[in-house]
């Protein structure tokens, strides 16, 4: 053999004794650490990821072991949940310690939904409860049947069934209850209701009109929203209350609860303005030169193209606008309205239940009925910004 051979003959065992080392099947998957998958892994990453992390963590669970057991103890476990009058509720020898009122509740709860409305016709704020249930869910259902019917029953035919139901009509055998006596949940509901309804519509309107290319209307338009926006709601309240009644005639004079409807009208009307505003700013001349490019004149191209767009940008703004007017609610009763939480202030000054531990109990009760609504409203307008999401990705 020559020494040309010796390399040319050891090169194929070579070869074989490096292939012997390749991997021909997938290696075996390792199970992660414990510390990094799992709850453990989540609360590392998020609630331990370093030290300023893992301090505010301790600090926030020492506070929550001081805030939490005694709020339980006050709302359920030294609660008193049944009595008839004030006895219930106080303190004894045999139980010092008295938590929330519930019994209080329990006693005044048709009081701060109907308010002073008359017991034998609390059916019908009963059924208009149903019927505005039914109209919410079938426009807010997105895969609703025939959502353009909903729209028409919601904002035309929901309102007239609505005013003959509380108001009365006696033609039909309804007597007439003055708006006087409307109090409780009914009147936040009916104020909110028509504050968010036609707030949107006449938004629309005064942000359309601050853009305009009309000196007049834009002045118009600026003029107003800066005005409402610059004075507080008690003001434009107080406005409508005393001063609407001196532009119509004396027979024509609204009653309270329509002032103070027009009112909150307006005012949310105005902040809803700068919200769409906000939205329409955002659209890029582009949009509208397409839209110029497609043939569609300037309310086609705002209808089909430009407004769709805005709404949807603006969603939690406008959201977030409603859940502000949703709680403004509670100011009407400074022009002598009786809504849900004046209710509760009237029930609490009853010395039947007067108690150190009442007006507690029923601002807490208040503050859950406000936020389950407010909450669901939020949550609402977060599954739509999620399902807009999924479309833009689409």
């Amino acid at each position: 053999m020559t020494t040309l051979d010796a390399p040319i003959a050891a090169t194929p065992r070579a070869t074989v004794a490096t292939s012997a080392y390749v991997r021909t099947a997938p290696a075996p998957s390792l199970v992660p650490p414990l510390t990094s998958v799992g709850w453990l892994g989540r609360a590392r990453a998020h609630l331990f990821a370093n030290a300023v992390s893992t301090v505010l963590t301790i600090l926030i669970v020492l506070l929550l072991v001081l805030i939490v057991p005694p709020v339980i103890d006050f709302l359920f476990v030294d609660a008193v949940w049944s009595g008839s009058d004030r006895e219930a509720c106080l303190p004894t020898a045999a139980r010092p310690e008295v938590g929330a009122c519930w019994a209080f509740i329990g006693d005044r709860f048709a009081y701060t939904i109907y308010g002073s409305y008359p017991i034998a016709e609390r059916w019908r704020v009963d059924v208009f409860f149903g019927l505005l249930g039914f109209g919410t869910a079938w426009l807010l259902w997105l895969e609703a049947p025939r959502r353009d019917l909903g729209s028409i029953y919601f904002f035309a035919v929901l309102p007239v069934l609505t005013f003959v139901l509380l108001h009365g009509a006696p033609a039909i055998g309804l007597p007439v209850v003055d708006t006087a006596l409307w109090g409780g949940m009914l009147v936040t509901i009916v104020v909110a209701a028509v504050g968010i309804v036609v707030s949107l519509p006449i938004g629309i309107v005064l942000a359309l009109g601050r853009r305009s290319q009309m000196p007049a209307i834009r002045l118009l338009s600026t003029l107003f929203i800066e005005f409402v926006r610059g004075v507080p709601l008690i003001t434009v309240l107080f406005m409508a209350s005393v001063m609407l009644p001196l532009f119509l005639p004396e027979t024509w004079s609204p009653d309270k609860l329509v002032r103070a409807l027009v009112g909150i009208a307006l005012f949310s009307s105005a902040y809803m303005a700068e919200v769409v505003r906000a939205g329409l700013q955002s659209m890029q001349k582009g949009q509208y030169d397409a839209a110029h490019a497609l043939g569609l004149g300037y309310w086609q191209s705002l209808r089909f193209i430009i407004l769709p767009q805005a709404l949807k940008v603006t969603i939690p703004n406008i959201v977030n606008s409603y859940i502000a007017l949703f709680k403004d609610t509670t100011l009407v009763f400074f022009v002598g309205i009786f809504d849900f939480l004046r209710t509760i202030e009237v029930a609490r000054a009853d010395p039947k239940w007067s108690t150190p531990v009442t007006s507690a109990t029923g601002y807490i009760y208040a503050a859950l009925v406000y936020f389950v609504f407010c909450y669901a409203m939020s949550r609402y307008a977060a599954r739509i910004e999620r399902r807009l999401a999924v479309g833009d990705r689409r």
